[in-house]
């Protein structure tokens, strides 16, 4: 903890609570120390347990992912206070758990709606790597009726699997474009140039030239 405290830069807090995170380490040195102290679960339990954010992460680059029981990991996401946090434990953990899939099920239709985004990121990645057995059309139905008038978090997760289905799913292609047209669902969102548009059908319209080119 005292290492993480001298981390601590103000310029890297001032970015990171425009974003919600409400600490100050910069995630390269970050990332840095976790190398060195490498795997440690022991270690990953205590600091998860200080509610510090700076130290949940960290946590989470240090611990086995497969440790932790469906229980556990439902406790964790549930009290993620910070997006950061969130995220990392979703990609970083979770994703590499055995109990993903089962989760997965479980938060996509919990009517929390940040739990709910970590059910449809999970769903996401399903998209991409595994469709297999996922009701991809009833997805989209579910993206239409109910993405425009998510809470930002959820909509935000909803949109990437809007596009993710548009990207990888060429035979349901149009109906994710023709989605993300009439939604308009972060069509302003300011993005930086060289960076593709969150916008889904801009989003999939550059995926797709960028394979057809590859």
């Amino acid at each position: 903890m005292a290492e993480l405290a001298g981390l601590e830069d103000p310029k890297a807090r001032a970015v990171n609570e425009r974003h919600g995170d409400d600490h100050g380490v910069n995630l390269g040195k970050l990332r840095a120390l976790a190398k060195r102290l490498k795997t440690r679960q022991d270690l990953a339990y205590g600091l998860w347990e200080t509610d510090d954010t700076a130290a949940r992460l960290l946590a989470l680059l240090i611990c086995r992912p497969k440790a932790y029981g469906r229980d556990e990991l439902d406790a964790m996401l549930r009290g993620a206070r910070t997006p950061k946090v969130h995220d990392w434990l979703v990609n970083y953990v979770v994703k590499k758990n055995p109990h993903a899939e089962e989760l997965r099920v479980a938060w996509i239709a919990d009517p929390d709606p940040v739990v709910a985004s970590a059910g449809w990121a999970l769903t996401t990645e399903r998209v991409a790597k595994k469709p297999e057995g996922l009701d991809l059309a009833g997805l989209l139905d579910v993206v239409e009726a109910e993405m425009k008038d998510a809470p930002d978090r959820l909509q935000w997760a909803m949109n990437h699997c809007l596009a993710q289905i548009g990207i990888e799913h060429a035979e349901l292609r149009a109906r994710a474009l023709d989605i993300g047209e009439r939604l308009e669902v972060l069509k302003d969102y300011p993005t930086s140039p060289g960076c593709t548009s969150p916008f889904a059908p801009a989003w999939i319209d550059e995926m797709v030239r960028r394979r057809a080119e590859a």
